[in-house]
């Protein structure tokens, strides 16, 4: 069956509808944004509810439902540890971050430096927001039109250009507040869909495989290790990089990030902003743990189930083309070879006896994969487009589009997509928000009147949906597409946090010192980053640590003159 006549007539309808009323619905009820604060901070109106929903949306982008069940259905459930500074995160940011951003009536973070810095270093900490989000928000474009791509056939370019304008026409008409209602019909999309997407998977398994043998079987092949506790650097996530390094990228994420900040600035009182953030921290770490379930319950169905060499559609119509295709086909019957042999030692459930011919089964089957991955590489070579070997971002998809019955293939689209929208609004919002308050307003233009800034905005949102547009049309797959979006991140989280916990925390410092150390920390995380020195959760506490380190080292060597730090008292520092 071609790929197209997969999607129904009633998959269209369903995903149409939601599509068009998520921008109808976004662009109407915002119609109307007459000042700064409706545009940018949504009115400052917005309850506890909508701004942790908003939050959770804004992380959960497509990214999230399509990289992260192949991540576990690869790797198993252990990526949920990445998660576990997030409570912490939040605890910390409603105590400190919080208070002092309502009581200062900030329109983005980066105002706050200037008040207790100056000018140079809320400039450099808002462009170096403005580097790793603009090029997030293309990635985040570029994760759904894959999935399109697969399913429709059209080219990449065309789509990202569609998905992106999409977003930009009620992101550009309504501000933070068509973010803010639009986020809380995606979430609740969202929910339902993942929720029955897991009950498909787990009503298509044999009757007599129930969930907990389900969690047997995907168990003997190591897909259920959930906590790891060693202090091997190599691996990437453990609970001492989720405890130490996650705290330290959320801090950044949810404190720092306008994206997240201008979320919660929306909110009515401090109250409403508090009890958002703890909503999200309540909720975040369960949902993504049921998100790596559903992927390894799709590890489960396919124990039972033909599934192909190379989840990539694309690469696998290119090596059929190809000169290799006799030895791709040799590694393919093997492959089918091992799926039966498997399928035998389940067919009753998983035995204790089992687990080592398991492993070995396992073991010959990565090599298979891999082996498959080196001709598809040398396909790629020869080839004018550009074929990924990767196929972690195709593993949910390919069940989806096989074996979900009509209607729901539909619904899960629009998952994705509006997981892909939500996500996109909120970053080319905050975008547009810190060009126009941080740069615009506070270098070029000075003061104007309030109409003038709330267009300066719409037009900075639409030239940064031209970017991430841009970004999106030359992205590539890179390893994971979720793991991508978190390396930019830490490249530049742990340094901006570093700034704002100097800001808060050690009175001394100036501008000057914390300027060029900045600078000079920015350098040597990119170094390290580029010798592979660490892995990359561990650059947020490094580059934390870097910056306030030597600031404080240079403070000793640069004479402190009177106003130097602001007027503490008035930005809120004791």
């Amino acid at each position: 069956m071609e790929i197209e006549s997969k999607l129904h007539a009633v998959d269209w309808i369903i995903l149409s509808v939601t599509l068009i009323f998520i921008v109808a619905y976004g662009t109407y009820v915002t119609r109307k944004n007459d000042n700064v604060t409706d545009y940018i901070k949504g009115g400052s109106d917005s309850k506890w509810w909508t701004i942790g929903l908003s939050v959770m949306a804004t992380q959960a982008s497509a990214i999230t439902f399509l990289s992260t069940p192949g991540q576990a259905f690869h790797s198993g459930m252990g990526f949920v540890q990445f998660y576990f500074g997030l409570p912490i995160a939040m605890v910390i940011i409603c105590v400190v971050f919080i208070p002092i951003y309502h009581k200062l009536k900030v329109y983005t973070a980066y105002e706050f430096l200037e008040g207790r810095f100056d000018l140079k270093t809320r400039s450099l900490a808002a462009i170096l927001f403005l580097i790793q989000r603009g090029l997030a928000a293309g990635i985040t474009i570029f994760a759904p039109a894959i999935i399109l791509s697969a399913v429709l056939g059209w080219d990449l370019l065309t789509l990202n250009i569609i998905i992106g304008f999409l977003v930009i026409i009620y992101t550009v008409s309504g501000g933070t507040k068509a973010v803010n209602v639009t986020q809380k019909q995606q979430m609740i999309i969202i929910f339902i869909g993942m929720l029955i997407a897991f009950f498909m998977i787990m009503s298509q398994l044999p009757e007599n495989i129930t969930f907990t043998k389900a969690l047997e079987i995907a168990g003997a092949s190591n897909k259920m290790k959930v906590l790891d506790f060693s202090f091997d650097l190599s691996n990437r996530y453990t609970v001492w990089t989720g405890i130490l390094g996650g705290t330290f990228l959320m801090l950044s994420y949810f404190g720092t990030d306008q994206s997240q900040v201008q979320r919660y600035l929306s909110g009515k009182s401090v109250r409403e902003s508090q009890l958002g953030l703890i909503f999200n921290g309540l909720l975040k770490v369960p949902m993504q743990f049921f998100i790596l379930l559903i992927g390894v319950m799709v590890f489960v169905f396919y124990q039972f189930n033909a599934s192909p060499l190379n989840f990539n559609p694309t690469a696998n119509a290119a090596i059929a083309n190809s000169e290799y295709v006799e030895e791709y086909q040799a590694l393919k019957d093997e492959h089918t070879i091992i799926e039966n042999d498997k399928r035998l030692l389940f067919s009753d459930g998983f035995q204790v006896e089992e687990k080592d011919r398991i492993l070995e089964l396992n073991t010959r089957d990565l090599e298979l994969k891999a082996a498959a991955k080196e001709i598809i590489k040398k396909v790629d070579e020869k080839s004018i487009d550009k074929i990924e070997s990767n196929d972690k971002d195709y593993v949910f998809i390919h069940f989806i589009l096989n074996n979900l019955p009509r209607g729901l293939i539909g619904l899960l689209l629009a998952v994705i997509l509006s997981a892909a929208m939500s996500s996109t609004a909120s970053e080319l919002n905050a975008l547009a928000s810190t060009t126009a308050i941080d740069l615009y307003k506070r270098n070029v233009k000075g003061d104007r009147s309030e109409e003038h800034y709330v267009k300066a905005s719409k037009w900075f949102t639409l030239a940064w949906g031209i970017i991430a547009i841009s970004v999106a049309c030359v992205a590539n797959l890179f390893d994971n597409l979720i793991q991508l979006v978190n390396i930019i991140g830490s490249i530049f989280y742990g340094n901006v946090l570093g700034i704002f916990l100097l800001a808060f925390f050690v009175k001394y410092v100036t501008g000057n010192a914390v300027f060029i150390a900045a600078l000079i920390t920015q350098a040597l995380i990119i170094i390290v980053f580029l010798l592979d020195w660490l892995p990359y959760l561990w650059l947020n506490l490094l580059g934390c640590v870097l910056v306030m380190g030597i600031a404080i080292i240079l403070q000793t060597f640069i004479p402190t003159k009177e106003g130097d730090n602001g007027d503490l008292e008035t930005i809120g520092i004791e």
